[in-house]
C-alpha cells in the first residue's frame, strides 16, 4: 500500500472513532414507526423550531459531516488500491 493509502487509512480511522463517540452522545428518539408515517404528536414547539442552534443539532450536523467524509475516503482508499 502506498504512503497516501496508509495516511487516509489512519484518517478514516479516526473518522470512525469520532462518528462513534457523536453517535453514542445523540439522545435517544423513540418516536418508533410513528415517526416514518410523519405522526407528529408533539406539534410544534420552541423546541423544534430552534433544535439546529442546541447542542443536539450540532451532533446531528457533525454525523452528517462525519458520515459523508467517511464515505468519500473509504471510496478514494478503493480508488488508490
Amino acid at each position: 500500500m502506498s504512503t497516501v493509502g496508509m495516511v487516509l487509512t489512519g484518517v478514516l480511522m479516526v473518522i470512525a472513532v469520532c462518528l462513534v463517540v457523536i453517535i453514542l452522545l445523540q439522545n435517544k428518539r423513540a418516536a418508533g414507526l410513528g415517526a416514518m408515517g410523519g405522526s407528529n404528536n408533539g406539534g410544534d414547539s420552541y423546541w423544534s423550531k430552534n433544535k439546529g442552534n442546541s447542542i443536539e443539532g450540532a451532533l446531528s450536523r457533525y454525523t452528517k459531516i462525519g458520515g459523508a467524509l467517511f464515505m468519500i475516503i473509504a471510496a478514494l482508499i478503493m480508488f488508490i488500491r
